[in-house]
C-alpha cells in the first residue's frame, strides 16, 4: 500500500513515516518546508528516511493545485494522511488570512484530488483547539464546538466540516483526528515543552502566562502515531476521534517535571494571559478506545523524561 503524508517532514509526519515504513507501506511525503520555523529542522527530521527504500520526498505546497495534480498522476495512493497546516494559536491571530488559505483552501484541494483519484481513505489532522473554552470536561466528540476562540481553531473546525461535506456528497471514507498537545522527540521548537526545556537549560527566564493553573492534556508522540495508524486501518464512513492521553497537568507542575529531568532550576517570568489560550484541554478517549482500539501508554512524567533525554543527546543540532 502507498500512503501520502502531507506535512510529512514535520514532527508528527516524520514519526508517522517511520512507523508506516516499518509496517511495509510505501510512503510519499509532501512538504513545502515553509519558514514557520527553521526548515533545516524538518530536513533533519527526515535525514535518515530519505535513504530508505519505499520512501519518496516531494517538495511542494498544498495551495499549488498543478503540483498536486502531478503528484496524484504519478502515484496511486491507498490512503492520504493530511497533516500539512499552518499551526499555532497565537500566530494565527496575527495572520488569519494565511491560516484560512492554507488550512481551508489547501484541504479542499486535497479532497478534490482524492475524490477524482479514487483514493480509498482520507485522514484529516484536526486539533483539540476546536473545543474552545468548553465548560464540560473531559471533552467529548459529541460536544458542540461552535465557538472556537482563535483563527487556527476556526480553520480546523472548518476542515472537519468540509470533510463531512465530501463524505456526504461522494461517500468518501474520512476520519478526523483531534490531537491533544502532542510532544516528544523532534517536537516543534515553539511548543511549550521544547521551548521551556531549552530556556531552563540555557538559564533563561521561562514565560508563565497567568497563575500557572492552566491545564493541558499532553500526548506523547508514539501514542499519537499509534492512534493514526489504527484510524487508517479502521477508516470507514465519517468519524471524529479525540487522540489524547486523557490526563491533565497544570503549567506549574509541567515546569517542575522539566526541572527535575534537566536537573536545573527554572527562572519563572509571570505574564498576563494570552488571547486565544484556553484554560484546559482534556480528552475523553472512550470513543477512540471502543471503535479503533486506541490505548495510550506514556504518561507525561515518563514522556517529559524521554523528551529531555533526546534534547540532551541532540544539543549540537537543536533549535
Amino acid at each position: 500500500m502507498k500512503c501520502l503524508i502531507t506535512g510529512g517532514a514535520g514532527f508528527i509526519g516524520s514519526h508517522l513515516s517511520e512507523r508506516l515504513l516499518e509496517c511495509g507501506y510505501e510512503v510519499v511525503n509532501y512538504d513545502d518546508f515553509n519558514d514557520y520555523y527553521d526548515p533545516n529542522i524538518k530536513r533533519r527530521n527526515i535525514a535518515a528516511l530519505v535513504q530508505r527504500a519505499g520512501y519518496t520526498l516531494v517538495e511542494g505546497d498544498i495551495l499549488d493545485r498543478e503540483a498536486l495534480q502531478q503528484l496524484f498522476k504519478q502515484h496511486q495512493f491507498s490512503v492520504v494522511v493530511h497533516l500539512a497546516a499552518r499551526a499555532g494559536v497565537r500566530p494565527s491571530i496575527a495572520q488569519p488570512l494565511l491560516y484560512e488559505q492554507v488550512n481551508c483552501e489547501g484541504t479542499v484541494n486535497l479532497l478534490e484530488l482524492v475524490r477524482h483519484s479514487g483514493v480509498d481513505k482520507f485522514i484529516f489532522g484536526s486539533s483539540s483547539s476546536v473545543y474552545g473554552e468548553n465548560a464540560k470536561v473531559p471533552f467529548s466528540e459529541e460536544d458542540r464546538v461552535d465557538h472556537p476562540i482563535s483563527p487556527y481553531a476556526s480553520t480546523k473546525k472548518a476542515g472537519e466540516l468540509i470533510c463531512y461535506t465530501y463524505h456526504h456528497l461522494y461517500k468518501m471514507k474520512i476520519t478526523c483526528l483531534r490531537f491533544f498537545t502532542v510532544y516528544g522527540p523532534r517536537q516543534r521548537p515553539d511548543m511549550a515543552i521544547h521551548k521551556f526545556t531549552k530556556m531552563i537549560d540555557a538559564g533563561e527566564k521561562v514565560p508563565m502566562f497567568g497563575e500557572g493553573t492552566s491545564r493541558r492534556d499532553y500526548t506523547y508522540i508514539s501514542d499519537i502515531v499509534d492512534g493514526i495508524e489504527k484510524a487508517m486501518h479502521a477508516c470507514s464512513a465519517y468519524h471524529i476521534y479525540n487522540l489524547g492521553e486523557s490526563r491533565t497537568i497544570d503549567l506549574r507542575s509541567l515546569i517542575h517535571l522539566i526541572q527535575e529531568a534537566l536537573g536545573k532550576k527554572a527562572l519563572i517570568e509571570q505574564l498576563p494571559l494570552q488571547p486565544g489560550d484556553v484554560p484546559i484541554t482534556y480528552a475523553d478517549i472512550s470513543k477512540a478506545r471502543r471503535e479503533i482500539g486506541y490505548d495510550p501508554k506514556v504518561d507525561v512524567a515518563e514522556g517529559v523524561r524521554r523528551f529531555v533525554e533526546w534534547f540532551k543527546q541532540n544539543s549540537s543540532t537543536r533549535s
